[in-house]
């Protein structure tokens, strides 16, 4: 379980998240995508495609690193949501907050 970080050759920053979202790494999310922020890093894509599960305060820290990229002229894009994490962002209505995407490769072709 855990985070992983590469650089796609369009410039994305293509963050893994590899288990679950939740309150116990959260904040390593968060500081991954602060520290990319600090490089100069404007468009980032969070993969979820091997993510099983993600809490509210997963939801949480999404919706905060959203904010963060918005507020520093950049854009955020999700990808590889199954069947469950999609039809959450759907009850809470997040997915109008996301640009989601089924797979990475169709989040970063138009990026």
């Amino acid at each position: 379980m855990g985070f992983s970080q590469n650089k796609d050759p369009r410039g994305v920053t293509v963050v893994e998240v590899d288990g679950q979202l939740i309150v116990g790494n959260r904040h390593e999310l968060k500081d991954l995508v602060q520290t990319a922020l600090e490089r100069g890093e404007r468009r980032l894509l969070v993969d979820f495609s091997r993510t099983g599960y993600i809490d509210s305060s997963g939801l949480g820290a999404l919706v905060s690193i959203s904010k963060r990229i918005r507020e520093a002229g950049g854009e955020l894009r999700l990808s590889g949501l199954n069947d469950d994490l999609r039809s959450l962002f759907e009850l809470t209505k997040l997915d109008t907050l996301f640009a989601i995407a089924e797979t990475p490769e169709q989040a970063l072709s138009n990026f």
